[in-house]
């Protein structure tokens, strides 16, 4: 395939690639470009903003979770149809997973994707030594194609003529400069720590505000130009219909909790059930029931603790999910999900599956885990090894023994695992496991009675 792409890059967190990437998606979305947004490893929350600016769905590429040699099928999946393809980064350029040499980092995205690099700068605290920045990145790597700067946080034109005379001298154009702006900064992350499910109109001013700084501080045509510089890409883009088989008759309704709570999913987990031969229908649990039929649940990732009192608040769900669940009802949940099937989080009284019970704390759990199922479902056999991710504060304490989901490295048992539920921290992506939305499907099927 052909298509312009451009990997938004930077020498360390915190430079401001997710500002100037969603400002780019937003501004060349405006200038008439079809564009697709995609993020380096497997952060969910900047997707959503992705989403906001292209208004298309926003995808991750990471080796890790997916495989190395699913990155660019998925890139060429998720980018059909558009006409120009912005990457966001994560962390530093050459940061990766710990101990690999750069294993699941931008830069080996990059590679896979062969992909330009534009190179987003933090020049607030600094000037002509903003040069050698550049000109190490650029000689680190010789794999490493980086075609432009862009020079962010700058704070007066002094301030940028000495910046632009420190990077003069490596020849990497200086493709734009953004002034500093204090519509978007926020701790630790310029669109903020709140997925955009959690504050739609928030988020689309967030995108708009930086559309419009890039629209003011970036050659948007220099930018064009050297995502064009893009060579071709011989991949067969990922097709769910070509891994899993659907039945020949009646499709299951498998619901998926959704709305500002349970935002954090892969766009191809529904693209998989959907190709596997279910109706993927979305809820929101904070307000709504579950959908009519419903044969199975996916519970996915998100920030409950900050609605735990709204999730207890809607008893009929809570009610319905806990009988279903008991009549046999086929679930799936990750992170979130887990945290709703307990008896209570924060004092908050949810569905009560789980003996257990949820609370925030204040430590950060965060990474990726090696996991084999420790029990046979309907949905894992024992001994199935994994590779997954962790994102959460809060911790579960159960109030008995329990059939655990995974066995993680040090011999740590986590989650639960029943004939019929996987609850766990851990969140996939079923692309690298596709048999998994396939015998999902499958005991949505038996549950619906399409199937003995």
């Amino acid at each position: 395939m052909v298509i312009p792409r451009v990997v938004v890059a930077a020498p360390s967190s915190g430079a401001g690639k997710t500002t100037v990437a969603v400002g780019l998606m937003g501004a060349l979305r405006q200038a008439g470009h079809r564009v697709a947004g995609f993020k380096v490893g497997p952060d969910y929350i900047d997707p959503g903003f992705h989403a906001v600016a292209t208004g298309r769905p926003g995808r991750n590429l990471d080796p890790m979770l997916s495989g190395e040699e699913r990155v660019a099928p998925l890139f060429a999946h998720g980018a059909a149809t558009a006409d120009l393809a912005v990457v966001e980064g994560v962390m530093g350029l050459y940061d990766g997973a710990l101990g690999t040499e750069g294993y699941a980092s931008t830069a080996h995205v990059s590679k896979l994707l062969k992909a330009p690099i534009v190179l987003v700068v933090d020049a607030s605290a600094a000037g002509r030594s903003v040069g050698a920045v550049v000109a190490g990145f650029v000689s680190f790597d010789t794999g490493v194609r980086i075609v432009g700067v862009i020079l962010n946080k700058v704070g007066s034109d002094r301030h940028e003529a000495e910046v632009r005379a420190g990077v003069a001298p490596t020849g990497v154009p200086v493709l734009g400069v953004l002034r500093r702006d204090t519509r978007l900064t926020v701790p630790s992350r310029h669109l903020g720590l709140v997925p955009a499910d959690e504050q739609r109109e928030q988020a689309t001013a967030a995108v708009e505000a930086a559309a419009e700084l890039v629209r003011q501080g970036v050659d948007l045509e220099a930018f064009v130009a050297a995502a064009r510089t893009a060579p071709e890409l011989d991949v067969q883009a990922w097709d769910p219909a070509a891994e899993v088989s659907p039945a020949e008759e009646g499709r299951p309704v498998i619901a998926m909790a959704g709305g500002p709570v349970f935002s954090f999913r892969y766009t191809e987990t529904a693209e998989l059930l959907t190709a596997a031969g279910a109706d993927v229908v979305t809820f929101d649990p904070l307000r709504e029931s579950l959908p009519e039929a419903t044969s199975a649940l996916y519970l996915g990732g998100g920030f409950p603790e900050l609605h735990a009192e709204a999730l207890s608040d809607n008893a009929v769900l809570r009610k319905q999910v806990a009988d279903e669940i008991v009549a046999g009802l086929p679930v799936v949940a990750e992170c979130a999900g887990l945290l709703y099937l307990c008896r209570e989080l924060d004092g908050h009284q949810l569905t009560g599956v789980l003996p257990a019970t949820a609370r925030m704390t204040s430590r950060l759990t965060l990474g990726y885990r090696t996991a084999i199922a420790a029990t046979t479902t309907a949905i894992f056999d024992e001994g199935r090894r994994v590779r997954g991710h962790e994102f959460h504060r809060t911790t579960v304490e159960y109030d008995e023994d329990v059939d655990s989901a995974w066995y993680l490295p040090g011999g740590i048992q986590e989650g639960v695992a029943r004939t019929q539920i996987h609850a766990s921290y851990l969140h996939l992506h079923w692309t690298a496991t596709p048999d998994v939305p396939a015998r999902f499907v499958a005991a949505a099927r038996v549950y619906a009675g399409l199937e003995k």
